[in-house]
């Protein structure tokens, strides 16, 4: 339930704290008197659309603030976005600034708007004097069958199941695309990983082959430079390997005598060793270079190859143009692998769309057995309120399945006992407003909502029905906190507390009215600006029954 509102600076409001009891709460005033001020403040703490507008004159912010009482689903809501939920209390509050910007606040605890509109949804329902429009709305006429047959966890599942089936076809469509776009290009891309495939790419081949197209370029020059080299090293006279050999033994002899020169004498011996390896290392390369344009031209055809697939790929390495012969082929195989893919996504919709069916299915048939006594609870309702020959019936049309099932629900209605039709178009002002007041009475008691607000419900309503309407506004006071802000004295004679708007020089109050305050507040609804003794008497009977 709402426990108090406090609201500052908000368009003719200057400042204001109230506090609200239990019960079936009576709000009144005189036309213009900022009644409907006083239900946007509400809603704009509840989420409403903010705007600059709405600061008043008094500051560059408006601030709304609402104390609620915490039950356990808005305690689940919180505990689901990290917000404080401690205590039994909760309190809102909004701040617009003169941009137009607002923000939202549960305790100090900054709020998203689409957090607070699903806290909202929990804490209060608001019926302004438009809403019979919902009357024409599938969505409203849907959701007061569903409530009354008790759908609410079948209708989830159903508009889960829908969501897996428009997530399916969505990716059929998706796999679908790809097989055509690769069947499209599959003949390219099979040739041009035919060419990549067949030319057998190496990583690491471009440098071993440029190393060997360079050598057999410059084989005679090579050939010329090692037997050089293979000469000196086997000169009979000049041979580094026997001259070294020949300072060893004279080392060696002076060894006797100076024995640190044993250590020269090791190092000549590494010496002759090396050289006479690198002696062998010539003669061998010198025995296997041969000059060979064959291999050369092969070499070079080889290279060619490579190069011209690299500039074809774009590719700057032969390792970039492995990558490009390797995400071809994936291509390649991809394209046979779709149609396999979108064969088993198609077996997989097939199944999701049946379970939703099945869903569907059982949905309207719960609809269907309540549909009879869903209106026959509300045609009892509206005879009670004075309709006494209406005839109210619920009609289920088959339509495609979606997220709410198979079936579109209207609503028909006649006020004379006629065959009825749309209700939307059959009924008056006065009419609409009784069927809402019943349809809101049943749908409070199965929603459990705690707080319900009716903006002038009772528009078009006047003598004993606006009397019986109040009478029905009351019994729904007993088990919830109801609201009603009415111009019928028939109908605020029923509250357990009445507060009373008023508006002096441009600025909008709201206090609770006392027992005499509140029979002349009533005496003015019945008469006017000029208060009667019969007046008088006739509120303090109103209040008396």
């Amino acid at each position: 339930m709402l426990y108090s509102l406090s609201v500052s600076n908000y368009i003719l409001i200057g400042s204001l704290e109230t506090t609200f009891p239990e019960g079936l709460i009576i709000i009144t005033g005189e036309t213009g008197a900022g009644k409907s001020i006083l239900l946007g403040a509400l809603a704009l703490a509840l989420g409403a659309k903010a705007d600059a507008s709405m600061v008043g004159p008094q500051g560059e912010n408006c601030v709304v603030e609402a104390e609620f009482s915490l039950d356990e689903p808005v305690r689940g809501i919180l505990e689901a976005n990290d917000l404080p939920c401690e205590g039994d209390r909760l309190i809102i509050r909004r701040v617009v600034g003169k941009s137009g910007r607002s923000r939202s606040f549960v305790g100090d605890e900054p709020i998203p708007v689409g957090v607070l509109q699903e806290l909202s949804a929990r804490l209060v329902d608001i019926h302004s004097q438009h809403q019979t429009l919902q009357l024409a709305d599938g969505r409203f006429r849907m959701e007061a069958l569903d409530l009354y047959a008790g759908c609410a966890d079948l209708k989830a599942s159903c508009g889960a199941a829908w969501a897996q089936v428009l997530s399916l076809r969505r990716r059929l469509e998706d796999l679908r695309g790809r097989r055509i776009q690769a069947q499209k290009d599959r003949e390219y891309n099979q040739a041009l990983w035919e060419k990549l495939s067949q030319a057998q790419l190496r990583d690491g081949e471009l440098e071993e082959l440029e190393a060997e197209q360079k050598q057999l370029a410059h084989a005679e020059e090579i050939k010329e430079l090692l037997c050089n080299a293979e000469a000196l090293f086997s000169n009979e006279m000049a041979a580094p390997a026997l001259q070294v050999r020949e300072a060893q033994k004279l080392l060696e002899k002076a060894a006797r005598f100076i024995p640190s020169l044993e250590e020269l004498v090791q190092r000549l011996e590494s010496a002759r060793l090396e050289l006479e390896d690198i002696s062998a290392e010539v003669e061998s390369l010198n025995s296997r270079t041969e000059a060979s344009p064959a291999r050369l031209e092969q070499v070079e055809e080889r290279l060619s190859l490579l190069y011209g697939l690299m500039h074809k790929h774009g590719a700057g390495t032969l390792q970039e143009l492995i990558a490009e012969r390797d995400r071809l082929e994936a291509l390649v195989l991809d394209a046979s692998s779709l149609s396999d893919e979108e064969a088993s996504a198609q077996k997989e919709l097939a199944s999701a769309e049946k379970q939703h069916l099945q869903l569907a299915q059982e949905l309207h048939r719960k609809r269907q057995e309540a549909a009879g006594a869903f209106a026959q609870a509300i045609q009892t309702q509206l005879r009670a309120l004075e309709l006494d020959h209406a005839v109210f019936q619920v009609s289920l049309e088959a339509i495609e399945p979606g997220a709410d099932g198979m079936d579109s629900v209207q609503f028909l209605f006649s006020s004379t006992g006629r065959t009825p039709g749309d209700v939307s178009k059959w009924a008056s002002g006065g009419e609409l407003s009784r069927i809402m007041l019943s349809l809101k009475a049943m749908m409070a008691r199965y929603r459990q909502m705690p707080t319900l607000v009716f903006d002038e419900i009772d528009t078009g309503v006047s003598g004993s029905a606006a009397d019986k309407m109040g009478s029905l506004v009351c019994s729904m006071g007993a088990d919830m906190q109801v609201f009603a802000i009415t111009h019928l004295p028939q109908v605020a004679a029923k509250g357990h507390a009445h507060y009373l708007v008023s508006k002096q020089q441009d600025v909008t109050s709201v206090r609770c009215l006392g027992p005499e305050e509140r029979v002349q507040e009533i005496a003015r609804m019945l008469s006017g600006s000029t208060i009667t003794p019969a007046a008088i008497a006739n509120a303090q009977a109103l209040l008396a029954s």
